[in-house]
């Protein structure tokens, strides 16, 4: 049964969005991300997946404050991602309340230590994003393109032990114009037993429902839930 899961994404503490990661296109949708936190937790929500945009781009954590008043004021099972490029930034996350930490920069640009923090913390709490634009992996809060191929980069940390992958495709994102449910059920065909979470794109209920029968262990869903294309009632299925 898909999972899906809502994101808070954050810039200067406050619940944004941004349109194929341009932070030049920015929308504020609510300057209290624990008053949104809570409305999923009303809701039935289970996990929350919520992004540091400040520390993506800073390549540093930054809204580890925001992070703490959503651990500490819900029972929210919270993955954290963004700007997580050194051990002081994974034991700061950790220490602020997150349960699981998505990494995506350092997994392309130190495998070694990414490698070595998967032994160390166990794979259960690793998330690898795998933001793909042009069937190439993009870094650093998408704003660079590196050289290496996406499907071979999930391959490599499969075998490395990572069981959940977030794959965004860069081009859908923001856009609910429907997720790339292709790409997705290729990477799922490759490694059955992989947890992927897919990300971007989600325009309603029915692209819920398509990701559900393609098989996909999880969705993250942004937009669509601040736009009111979903209604929080739907996000449970």
């Amino acid at each position: 049964m898909l999972e899906v899961i809502p994101a808070i994404d954050l810039i200067d503490g406050k619940c944004v969005r941004l349109t194929q990661g341009d932070y030049a296109n920015k929308t504020v949708y609510n300057d209290n991300p624990v008053e949104v936190a809570k409305m999923f937790e009303d809701a039935g929500i289970k996990r929350l997946h919520l992004v540091d945009l400040d520390g993506a781009k800073a390549k540093t954590v930054v809204n580890n404050k925001v992070l703490e008043a959503i651990t500490t004021q819900t029972d929210l099972i919270v993955d954290f991602g963004g700007g997580i490029q050194s051990e002081e930034d994974l034991k700061k996350a950790f220490d602020f309340g997150a349960h699981m930490v998505t990494c995506g920069s350092i997994a392309v640009k130190q495998k070694e230590k990414f490698e070595e923090w998967i032994t160390r913390y166990g794979a259960d709490r690793m998330i690898l994003a795998a933001d793909a634009k042009d069937g190439m992996v993009a870094v650093s809060g998408w704003q660079e393109t590196s050289s290496v191929e996406l499907l071979t980069f999930i391959d490599d940390y499969v075998k490395k032990g990572i069981s959940y992958v977030l794959c965004t495709d860069i081009s859908k994102d923001g856009m609910m114009q429907g997720p790339a449910i292709e790409l997705y059920k290729k990477i799922q065909t490759a490694h059955p037993e992989l947890k992927l979470i897919a990300s971007g794109g989600v325009s309603g209920k029915h692209d819920l429902e398509a990701l559900n029968e393609a098989g996909i262990y999880g969705v993250v869903v942004g937009k669509a839930i601040y736009e009111g294309a979903i209604k929080v009632e739907e996000l449970t299925f």
